[in-house]
């Protein structure tokens, strides 16, 4: 426990003297306060493995500061220090929240056990808080024997056991939070816990509560303070996934964590030193959001310190194999299904099918093959009916003949019975304009760019745009 600090607060030199001597000696950082005003400000500041207060001080007293420490850290170790004739007020601070207490006159001996016994329970707190962020995520090792996953390899050795701030790029699916957990399994921070957030998927007015915490009545319904992300992975690795999703408000608030390395709390009067390591992941370009002004320079440059770029599975593709094994083993087992194996032919499927949706999907294709298949062996059937026909290959190139080719055949079979006619004026209209739509979307509302991409004149584009009605939607 050597190194962890410690604050001392009481309004009497000596005690505070002999208190901060004696916790030196045994290697602890000792920090002190003459008074609880000046109390409650350093115990805010910092995260103390301990927190010795005196009762009776000038200023505010040793309860009402427990109180308002409590608060704001509601984990906070805090041992009051009593005399003889204070004991009720000892049974009051235990109701309030803390740990233990001294009742002066003391002798070292009793200081080092109370100590011992309290940093003891940090260190079991510790440990609860990163079994429940961590405990549903199994323990798997990222798998890969492609050049590419060697680089990656390659990094998280050079970088896992610094505090250094990690950036992970990558398409959704390819293993970024796997990458960020296993960073974290090997640095010296892994007894701490492992907290990963979500960026994109908590909305924006509730985000920044979660992520700072806030304090009782700081907005409507915040009937209770609450500990944010930040401050729960104390110690630890804080994981934010999506990153370049935040909004420029809250991208201020996360520089500035990483700078002053210290939150505010949604509410709060203090500052909250934190001892966090971030690790940050997206899919998106961050620097074309910098050139765009969705994402602040300041802080790409103080998230992208080490840089690991996860490669797309379709780029990797000598990594299919023993992906597929691996889930194979895993959902065999997990499932109770008995052994099932893939035939060369549905291995050859999946090597050459494009992936979009990268790992994940993978082992969500393995999991539900597994379900449907009745016999041990997992044919091209078993696949095709989630890859089909039409999909896009390894190479990337696309053919909307089988997207379209059944469903198509059937309108033109119908129509042809039914007399029906102008038939391809029909299908123009019904496919140009989701055609055009569709690309719009993709390419934000930017005419150029969906120009290029249906092969036509930015000027047809416009007057297809104004004929059929398209409504280019500004947050495109």
């Amino acid at each position: 426990m050597s190194g962890e600090p410690i604050l001392i607060a009481d309004d009497e030199e000596s005690i505070r003297l002999v208190l901060e001597r004696g916790l030196e000696k045994r290697g602890y950082q000792v920090y002190t306060a003459s008074d609880g005003n000046e109390a409650l400000a350093k115990g805010l500041e910092r995260n103390y493995a301990l927190i010795l207060l005196d009762i009776k001080m000038p200023g505010l007293s040793g309860l009402e500061v427990l109180e308002k420490i409590k608060e704001q850290r509601p984990r906070a170790l805090v041992v009051i220090i009593t005399a003889q004739n204070s004991m009720n007020n000892a049974i009051s601070a235990m109701k309030k929240g803390a740990y233990d207490y001294i009742v002066k006159p003391f002798d070292m001996e009793q200081i080092y056990l109370v100590v011992e016994k309290s940093l003891h329970e940090r260190s079991i707190q510790r440990k609860l808080a990163a079994y429940m962020t961590d405990a549903e995520q199994p323990k798997e090792e990222i798998i890969g024997k492609s050049p590419a996953m060697q680089e990656v390899f390659l990094s998280i050795g050079k970088v896992a056991d610094s505090d250094t701030t990690v950036l992970i790029l990558g398409e959704s699916g390819t293993g970024k939070e796997m990458v960020a957990r296993t960073i974290h399994r090997n640095s010296h921070r892994a007894g701490n816990p492992f907290v990963a957030v979500n960026c994109a998927a908590i909305p924006r007015d509730l985000l920044e509560s979660e992520l700072f915490g806030h304090e009782k009545g700081a907005f409507t319904g915040a009937d209770s303070a609450k500990t944010g992300k930040f401050e729960l992975a104390e110690g630890g690795t804080i994981f934010l996934d999506e990153v370049g999703d935040l909004d420029l408000s809250l991208q201020t608030k996360v520089l500035r964590v990483l700078q002053e390395r210290e939150i505010d709390r949604v509410g709060g009067r203090y500052p909250i030193k934190v001892d966090v390591r971030v690790v940050a992941a997206t899919d998106r370009d961050l620097e074309q959001a910098m050139s765009e002004k969705k994402f602040r320079e300041g802080l790409y440059y103080r998230l992208n310190v080490v840089q690991i770029k996860l490669p797309a599975l379709r780029e990797r593709v000598e990594d299919i194999p023993p992906l597929a094994d691996f889930f194979l083993n895993k959902f065999n087992e997990e499932l109770g299904s008995g052994p099932k194996y893939l035939t060369n032919e549905a291995m050859d499927i999946l090597m050459e099918y494009h992936w979009p949706g990268n790992v994940r999907e993978l082992e969500n294709m393995v999991k539900r093959s597994i379900i449907l298949s009745t016999g041990e062996s997992i044919t091209t059937e078993h696949f095709r009916s989630f890859i089909g026909e039409g999909q896009p290959g390894r190479e990337g190139e696309f053919s909307i003949d089988g997207m379209l080719e059944e469903k198509l055949s059937y309108f033109i079979s119908k129509m042809c019975r039914a007399g029906q006619g102008n038939l391809y004026q029909m299908v123009m209209e019904h496919m140009e304009k989701p055609l055009l739509e569709g690309v719009l979307a993709e390419c934000k509302g930017n005419q150029l760019k969906a120009s290029k991409i249906l092969g036509i004149n930015r000027n047809t584009l416009r007057k297809k745009i104004m004929s059929l009605g398209i409504e280019v939607r500004k947050e495109y």
